[in-house]
């Protein structure tokens, strides 16, 4: 057994399933107008806020959906703030502007995501709609200005990879704070797009190692996201052939140390891995945690399958849990778009 330590980080809460945008790679396919009447009331999340403060100070981050939609999101993040834990909000940017960006600051929200898909307009608001791309680089300016940190956030497809680097540099000029870059994966509407939009293992492979080059090159901080195999890569690509492999994990964190809770109380592993380990209206949100069958397994890099199972780094990496899942139907399935071949031949069958 390989038991990897697992110590609470980040809670992802989906706030609410309403949003404003209907994006073609969301990881929902029921997204709604307006927030669902069975989604977690304003005491109900307080209670969750509770408990995830027991943990210490675990980065709460309000997800959706477009949390903005929801009516009490700044109650609940003034909650969370007087609780002790660190607040941050995951938005498109589209609905933000002088005063909610003021009112975003003022209730103690220190940092924001926002999703930017492309360079330009025609290619963002392929994926987000007309008009978004304008808005949503406007909202990023508001929340600047009000003295919140800003993090861009690009889902790296087919269509949008040869962008990357430009998307690096409007970042950049646009003083955020880092460029995380997320590998699509299949899950809900991005499922309808996959055979048209995913990588090959070898576009994979080449992205990535420009990843690691420009991270090194600097100044802007830059992520790879859902791609945890950019680890081997950089190990390989930056003459670290010869260095150990580290073995704590630095790849897929699902379960590890993060969580995806749903606006009805599911807990998954991460918001692309929809498998809930419970659901905290009927159980304690620290027993989910601690001793669900799901996390456990994730947190035992022993039991992955298939080239995951057989390779060096996967303690490190661990492949995604997602992709796994939805190639072959199993959480510990080997990551379909890693090109790595592992030398030692002690897998545990796909």
């Amino acid at each position: 057994m390989t038991q990897l330590v697992s110590q609470l980080k980040r809670v992802y809460w989906e706030s609410t399933a309403g949003c404003n945008l209907r994006c073609i790679h969301c990881r929902r396919l029921d997204v709604l107008d307006k927030p669902d009447p069975n989604e977690l009331s304003t005491e109900q999340a307080k209670a969750l806020i509770d408990e995830v403060a027991t943990f210490g100070r675990p980065v709460f981050i309000f997800s959706g959906g477009e949390p903005l939609v929801r009516q009490d999101i700044f109650e609940l993040a003034a909650y969370a703030k007087a609780k002790g834990l660190p607040i941050a909000l995951a938005t498109n940017g589209t609905l933000v502007d002088e005063v909610l960006a003021r009112r975003m600051k003022d209730v103690g929200i220190y940092y924001t995501s926002v999703s930017l898909d492309g360079s330009q307009a025609s290619t963002h608001d392929f994926f987000r709609g007309a008009g978004a791309y304008e808005k949503t680089l406007l909202g990023m300016r508001y929340m600047q200005e009000a003295g919140i940190k800003v993090q861009v956030n690009f889902t790296v497809t087919k269509m949008n990879v040869q962008e990357v680097p430009k998307v690096y540099e409007i970042t950049r000029q646009n003083k955020c704070i880092a460029l995380y870059l997320f590998l699509l994966v299949p899950v809900g509407c991005g499922v309808q797009i996959a055979d048209d939009q995913m990588l090959t293992s070898v576009e994979v492979e080449n992205w990535l190692k420009w990843v690691a080059k420009k991270d090194q090159e600097g100044p802007l901080p830059l992520k790879a996201i859902c791609a945890p195999h950019f680890f081997r890569v950089e190990h390989e690509s930056l003459g670290k052939e010869d260095a150990e492999i580290p073995s704590d994990r630095k790849g897929c964190l699902a379960g590890l140390h993060m969580c995806f809770i749903t606006h009805k109380g599911d807990v998954y592993p991460c918001g692309y891995l929809p498998l809930s380990a419970g659901n905290i209206l009927t159980q304690p949100f620290r027993q989910i945690w601690d001793e669900s069958g799901l996390f456990r397994s994730l947190r035992d890099s022993s039991l992955l399958s298939g080239r995951c199972g057989a390779c060096d780094f996967k303690d490190v990496c661990g492949g995604c849990r997602a992709r796994g899942f939805y190639a072959y139907g199993n959480v510990l399935a080997e990551e379909p778009y890693c090109i790595y071949e592992p030398q030692r031949e002690n897998a545990r069958p796909a």
